[in-house]
């Protein structure tokens, strides 16, 4: 074979075709990120980036953490893989009984993979094994919500309900409704949760009226919508939705991917609204992003519900080659030591009124429509500018040419900083947005 006349080099970038990304619009003016450490990247010019979005959701206790290093370096010279198709390894196990322990109720099972896209297909499939194996096989109907974001397997389009993930692949689940979403003009400017809008759990009665609850395995909500500007959900609005769940025998899937290990200043949403879901899909903060992780946390009647059938069958027909993978829970586990040792949970939720303070004092720049908070997260809607997303997408280029990396979703901006980000931090995110917010008005 006749090799290339020429080796390939760092800034060739045809090859990579880039996920959610503009790819010929980003290879035009790239924006390259190569070192990172605490709450900052840098370029790799030098250029310091503060890290507003904690990676993409998913870097909690900040980047470069030596712990997770050495555990991921321990593992790999004990052993690098190992199945867990009928076979196992112990920190599999001590994973699974640390995570139960800080879970609320008898959520006290676990299932593990990859991604929260992973999760959120092994969310649906266990919700329907469940109702299966107790003689239930008719609910086999999932109920959304307009404006959620659940991956992209396609369980996760087809349950999620923003627009451009859904008009491209016309294959999604038969048998799929949605809820209203819960993002109200009368709430604009909340602090926390918004006042308005718990009756917009109802919409599930009429749904129910529709197909029968004989026909409906579970519904599927983010507690606060990430991917579409940060969606707070409203008071007791998710206490409504258990309460119609248990009513009716549905099954209740809270994704937490987002919201999970510490992002509202307590260990989950759950314990935030004081709602035990049935399911709870987790990734992102499972492993601060140092190795893809998710997994599926289980209520034990769920879990004692499959276990029906003869015992050397096998109980879920489901998995991943990478399920539990060693390096991921070696990681997973060293996490968990830094959110307990350096009490990042609460340390959020001391921060959180300082943040909502910074975010909210930019109420009045020129084209901010709306700005929403809850735990170290906000959204902020911005007056179009042109086509939908050119405003967005303009702020996101600006801050990160200031010095400040947001998410942009639509016309809407979304910051989620790491959880060890300090007060004087803030102030330099909040000073650096409204920066960017005046140069793109």
């Amino acid at each position: 074979m006749t090799p290339p006349n020429t080796a390939p080099v760092a800034n060739n970038l045809e090859a990579f075709l880039m996920p959610f990304t503009a790819n010929r619009q980003f290879k035009k003016n790239p924006r390259m990120l190569a070192k990172a450490k605490g709450v900052h990247y840098w370029t790799p010019e030098g250029r310091k980036i503060i890290d507003g979005t904690a990676g993409l959701w998913c870097v909690n206790a900040g980047h470069g953490r030596e712990e997770i290093k050495a555990a991921i370096a321990k593992q790999l010279d004990e052993m690098d893989y190992a199945p867990s198709f009928q076979m196992g390894h112990p920190k599999a196990f001590e994973l699974a009984a640390r995570h139960a322990a800080m879970l609320p109720g008898d959520l006290n099972h676990a299932f593990y993979c990859n991604s929260g896209s992973e999760a959120v297909d092994s969310a649906l499939k266990i919700a329907l094994a469940y109702h299966r194996a107790n003689g239930q096989g008719t609910r086999t109907r999932f109920i959304g919500r307009e404006r959620g974001y659940h991956g992209v397997g396609f369980g996760g389009i087809s349950v999620g309900g923003m627009v451009n993930n859904r008009k491209w692949f016309g294959a999604q689940l038969p048998g799929v409704d949605h809820l209203p979403h819960t993002h109200l003009a009368k709430n604009a400017f909340s602090r926390g949760e918004p006042e308005h809008g718990v009756e917009l759990a109802d919409a599930l009665e009429g749904i129910v009226g529709l197909h029968d609850a004989s026909n409906i395995a579970a519904v599927i909500v983010e507690p606060c919508a990430g991917s579409t500007g940060y969606l707070p959900p409203p008071k007791g609005y998710l206490k409504r939705l258990r309460e119609i769940c248990d009513k009716h025998g549905i099954l209740l899937i809270f994704d937490e991917v987002i919201t999970g290990f510490g992002r509202l200043g307590t260990g989950f949403a759950a314990d935030k609204f004081g709602v035990i879901p049935d399911l709870m899909t987790v990734a992102k903060g499972i492993s601060n992003a140092t190795v893809p992780m998710g997994g599926v946390f289980v209520r034990k009647t769920i879990y004692d519900g499959l276990m029906q059938g003869p015992e050397g069958a096998i109980d879920l027909f489901h998995g991943y080659t990478y399920s539990a993978h060693p390096l991921a829970c070696a990681a997973a586990s060293a996490v968990l030591d830094i959110y307990k040792d350096e009490n990042l949970f609460e340390r959020a939720a001391e921060l959180s009124g300082h943040w909502e303070d910074g975010v909210h004092s930019l109420k009045g720049l020129p084209g901010v429509l709306d700005i929403r908070n809850l735990g170290l997260a906000a959204g902020i809607d911005l007056a179009a500018t042109g086509p939908v997303g050119t405003r967005g997408y303009n702020a996101f280029v600006k801050a990160f040419e200031l010095g400040l990396m947001v998410r942009q979703s639509g016309d809407a901006i979304a910051m989620s900083p790491p959880l060890i980000i300090e007060k004087v931090q803030i102030d330099e995110i909040i000073d650096l947005v409204g920066q960017t917010i005046k140069a793109t008005a």
